[in-house]
């Protein structure tokens, strides 16, 4: 789904981005040798560990000699197809920003507010230079607090880092996608998860007592009284609002999270908690339409607000403050935060260099950040060609085309859901590369010099921008992601997928690489992505995108029982030593994988029109398939990282995001003679087939 928040809610540090960028531009070289960017055919053969068999540990089998050869970067977390990728987006944009910067811009064009804000951030002589005055004013306001109202307008305040036990953030309402929606959430925590606050393991122990002493640290960088007592009172403050806290699996169910309140009826639910004075700082209509996503959650934390005392609101505020703004603060709090959000939470070895955090800091990890669209009209001029974008859009075709056929014949679904499903399909939105129509940033001023300013400016201009639409009908030419961003969605409000420029590469996409590449690779994605249509969550809505029940009792039944099989299948699966994967938690994007690489398979077949596809380097069209999705599923991991992915992300991590998925396939048990005795092998019977 887009990412239309305001800013993030503080629930955890960002994992770290690329540090090395691919040998090789995709666009340069395809278009100038007709090669593909990888190996002879798209895929890289030196990476096959042939003392494994296929059938024991497929992941292994395909990406074993890249893992064994193979050191995650000493400034990356992870590192793998998809982030290597994401390094090359980020020095391909990185390129495209210093090159509007080489030019006298004209003021107030995008080339100047681009420049300028990179600039402004990699300027570190400068922040240095200024110290903690840019943030002097925000401090005095947060220590000069003196009532629970006057704690909520700030908790407000849209140009701020900001946290809170209610975070706010504007999306699409979901039972009338035609106007917009402000979604109230439950919010307030450090760690990435609820579950780092309690459970046992000497893991999770070791990371909530250095959290405790990074919070300690930056309030005394700041000199604030009593920090180590205050360091305290905020741990036992975040646990408190943990505990009272939906767990992940709660907290994706749509029917849960969506209910209507006036502000009244708000009020009135949860009126512990000061709404017309956080309100206030938002500047929203009256008239906005308020989604309450966690009402019992959010019922405890307004309780738990007015009982927490004012002064330990302004120390939890202090710390959240410098935490999200450490990266434009002086030396001593940015390196402050790297130790504990860096090395701590994530295993990250090494800072990342400025200008790649400058990249992410004015794109975001998801292409989120307010410039990041004015970024992407600069990264798509050299980035992407027409050319791409009809061969993809042809091979989108092929996987609707794919899931219709499979539609006409499931066991499970009845006549009339079938039909209503097969609808769905036909009206499904494709939105490939970039916007037809980019966002007007005229209105906006950036400076020379003034990195905090900057990002108050922008994130302020952007609330402003999304709070005006409230009375507004919806924009459904928007993207929620930027061209730059190596992702994809599906938004379930708007029945589309979207595919951003920078995904559109290799090894995902290559026009030059042998089809079965890539109907593995982007084919197995444009899959995934319109399979959250049908998955556990993106069947609540229709064609149009209205939330409700069109699906039979029976159909739900019957596909609900085959979601639980693979969400059992995934539970049993252990990333690190006795912490095993939320089958609950990540069975939408697990049944996503499972729809992909079936629905890519199948259009592949279909693609061949009849025909055998060619023996490449001895292996079949088919085999080929499945070689290209677990080429981009290669990843290494550091310990950390993995713990954190695995507590509080919806993704599976990458080797079982194949293998969990291969294994339920009945065409990988062909193309690779998979036999009982195997360790993934599956009894027919065993093996769940949902599309």
């Amino acid at each position: 789904m887009p990412k239309l928040t305001r800013r993030l809610l503080m629930a955890s540090a960002a994992a770290a981005a690329a540090t090395t960028t691919l040998a090789v531009s995709f666009n340069t070289i395809a278009a100038a040798s007709g090669k593909p960017v990888i190996g002879n055919w798209g895929f890289d053969l030196s990476s096959i560990d042939t003392s494994v068999k296929p059938g024991d540990d497929f992941f292994r089998y395909v990406n074993g000699n890249w893992l064994k050869s193979t050191e995650i970067p000493p400034d990356r977390v992870v590192w793998g197809s998809f982030p290597m990728l994401m390094a090359k987006a980020e020095e391909d944009t990185r390129k495209v920003i210093v090159a509007a910067a080489s030019h006298s811009n004209r003021p107030g064009s995008v080339e100047q507010k681009v420049a300028d804000y990179y600039n402004s951030y990699i300027d570190t002589d400068r922040i240095n230079a200024l110290g903690m005055k840019p943030f002097e004013s925000d401090l005095a306001t947060i220590a000069g607090l003196q009532s629970h109202e006057d704690v909520a307008r700030w908790m407000g305040r849209p140009d701020v880092a900001v946290n809170g036990p209610v975070g706010s953030f504007f999306f699409i309402d979901q039972k009338n996608p035609d106007r917009y929606s402000l979604e109230l959430v439950q919010a307030g925590l450090g760690l990435p998860d609820r579950d780092y606050y309690s459970k046992p393991d000497e893991q999770f122990a070791k990371t909530r007592a250095a959290y405790r002493a990074y919070v300690e640290k930056m309030l005394s960088l700041v000199h604030y009284a009593d920090a180590a007592a205050r360091a305290d009172q905020i741990m036992k403050l975040e646990t408190q609002i943990a505990e009272r806290q939906w767990p992940l699996e709660k907290r994706r169910n749509r029917d849960l999270n969506y209910n209507p309140k006036t502000r009244a009826e708000l009020k009135s639910f949860a009126g512990g908690f000061p709404w017309d004075d956080y309100f206030s700082s938002e500047d929203l209509p009256e008239q906005s339409f308020l989604v309450l996503r966690n009402p019992e959650p959010v019922q405890k934390l307004a309780q738990l607000f007015r009982s927490t005392p004012v002064e330990t609101w302004r120390a939890y505020l202090t710390f959240h403050y410098l935490n999200g703004t450490a990266d434009i603060m002086p030396a001593a709090f940015d390196d402050a935060s790297f130790e504990f959000n860096g090395k701590v939470l994530l295993g990250q070895q090494q800072q990342r260099d400025r200008w790649k955090r400058a990249v992410l800091a004015i794109t975001g990890p998801y292409g989120g950040q307010p410039l990041a669209e004015a970024v992407g009209q600069l990264y798509v001029r050299d980035n992407f060609s027409p050319d791409a974008k009809a061969k993809v859009r042809e091979l989108v075709g092929n996987i609707l085309a794919a899931y219709r056929a499979h539609m006409q014949n499931l066991d499970w679904m009845s006549p009339e859901t079938r039909q209503a499903a097969i609808r769905k399909v036909n009206s499904a939105r494709i939105k490939i590369g970039f916007p037809d129509t980019w966002r007007d940033y005229s209105t906006l001023e950036i400076k020379p010099g003034d990195a905090y300013g900057n990002r108050q400016r922008a994130a302020l201009w952007d609330w402003m921008r999304q709070a005006r639409r409230m009375t507004q009908p919806a924009d459904k030419a928007e993207w929620g992601m930027a061209p730059q961003t190596v992702n994809a969605y599906y938004n379930a409000q708007w029945n589309e997928i979207v595919f951003p420029a920078a995904i559109l590469q290799a090894p995902f996409f290559d026009p030059n690489a042998d089809p079965a590449i890539n109907y593995g690779g982007i084919g197995g994605t444009i899959g995934h992505e319109m399979g959250h249509g049908f998955d556990d969550q993106g069947a609540k809505s229709d064609e149009h995108g209205v939330l409700h029940t069109w699906w039979s009792k029976q159909d739900i039944d019957r596909f609900n029982k085959k979601a639980h099989a693979l969400a059992a299948q995934y539970s049993q699966y252990q990333p690190l030593p006795g912490l095993h994967i939320n089958g609950d938690f990540t069975s939408g994007e697990n049944m996503g994988d499972l729809g992909g690489l079936t629905i890519g398979y199948a259009a592949y077949e279909l693609s061949l029109h009849g025909q055998k596809a060619p023996v490449l380097d001895g292996f079949t069209g088919e085999q080929r398939v499945f070689l290209g999705w677990a080429q981009v599923w290669r990843s290494k991991y550091r310990d950390e990282a993995l713990r954190a992915q695995v507590t509080s992300n919806v993704h599976s991590p990458g080797p079982w995001r194949c293998n969990g998925i291969v294994r339920n396939v009945d065409g990988w048990y062909d193309a690779f003679n998979i036999k009982p005795g195997d360790k993934m092998y599956l009894a027919p019977g065993e093996r769940v087939h949902i599309w």
